[in-house]
């Protein structure tokens, strides 16, 4: 009898994905239901359904920190990485964000409202932003021990 025993275990045990037939992680319909009921599924889709921004969405609603296994492309996606950085209980989602998007404010500020230490993973510049700073400090006051030096 095979491990991977029918598509509706596997969509409700996202881990399962890791059992399933090549054909079953490159369908789309098939991962997008796995990835609902659990984010970690993704790291177990094609290449392919990890530079789906349909998928990684709902992957990332679940579970923020599944950033890490998404594409570059999508690394970079605002939607994407706003979405990650609203659903992670860590500090450290921003630093699976790309550069670019490490120095863009509105991510960064949303990111340091709900974890101020993730201030550390914000760019040189934006850790020199009194805004930044202030809405860190605020969430976690040592999250000043990430703020430059010239505030």
């Amino acid at each position: 009898m095979p491990i991977f025993k029918s598509r509706k275990r596997a969509i409700k045990h996202g881990y399962d994905l890791s059992y399933a037939p090549k054909k079953l992680r490159n369908d789309k319909e098939f991962v997008l239901e796995a990835v609902k009921s659990n984010g970690s599924a993704l790291q177990f889709a094609s290449e392919e359904l990890q530079n789906d921004k349909d998928v990684v969405l709902e992957a990332v609603k679940k579970n923020g920190l599944i950033l890490q296994v998404a594409s570059m492309e999508l690394k970079n996606d605002k939607d994407v990485v706003l979405e990650a950085v609203k659903n992670n209980g860590w500090s450290h989602v921003l630093i699976f964000a790309s550069e670019e998007l490490r120095n863009d404010k509105d991510v960064v500020l949303e990111a340091v409202k709900r974890k101020g230490r993730a201030l550390q993973y914000a760019s040189k510049e934006l850790r020199n932003d009194k805004d930044v700073v202030l809405e860190a400090v605020k969430q976690n006051g040592y999250a000043l021990e990430y703020a430059s030096e010239e505030l």
